[in-house]
């Protein structure tokens, strides 16, 4: 199915909000940018970068501003879209057709695009370096075992975080040692503590 089939199949479909998303669909469009179909929703693009998206849910619709961190936002209508994890992605939500004022909605997409014709980006947060605190338990068995340290030193941070945290979690001396036991094998495989979880 074409993108253009699916934007249309998209505002066609049965659904409470169905005439709610056809008037913020015109009010985007008075803004020239171009329509497309992206992630399930119509997306709206200026040069090929994703500015805006209508959306609906069983609850509300709304509109979804890529880069929304960036607007002034002087009404304070808009909500981080997935608290946690979205960093720029701001969710203008409405739950009637009532709540949609036109002269608004204008200003805030109008904002949004000057911002993208701005270039404004916003730089990916960097994770924190992962910080494996090693039992002495586990250095002194690695350390007798050349061919297993080796591979525990290939392993990815988090899978010698995983083992590190297995040994030192055990409260008994004997629940440690038998731990470690079990263990040794499986780094010397290469295999991380919850690949099969993973």
């Amino acid at each position: 199915m074409e993108k253009s089939e699916k934007v249309a199949a998209y505002f066609a479909e049965e659904h409470r909000f169905q005439k709610a998303i056809q008037k913020l669909r015109e009010l985007v469009l008075e803004t020239g940018l171009e329509e497309t179909f992206k992630w399930a929703f119509p997306t709206y693009t200026y040069e090929n970068k994703n500015v805006v998206a209508v959306c609906k849910f069983k609850n509300h619709f709304g509109i979804w501003f890529y880069k929304g961190v960036f607007l002034k936002d002087l009404y304070n209508l808009l909500e981080n879209a997935q608290e946690g994890k979205t960093q720029a992605m701001r969710h203008w939500k409405f739950t009637s057709i009532d709540a949609i004022e036109p002269l608004k909605i204008s200003a805030y997409l109008n904002e949004a695009i000057e911002n993208e014709k701005k270039g404004l980006k916003l730089s990916p947060k960097k994770k924190a370096a992962i910080q494996v605190i090693m039992p002495q338990l586990l250095t002194d068995a690695l350390s007798k075992r050349t061919k297993i340290r080796d591979a525990f030193e290939k392993m990815s941070p988090s899978k010698r975080r995983d083992y590190a945290d297995y040994i030192s979690n055990a409260k008994q001396e004997k629940t440690k040692l038998s731990r470690l036991e079990k263990i040794l094998p499986m780094i010397e495989q290469g295999i991380g503590l919850n690949d099969q979880y993973r």
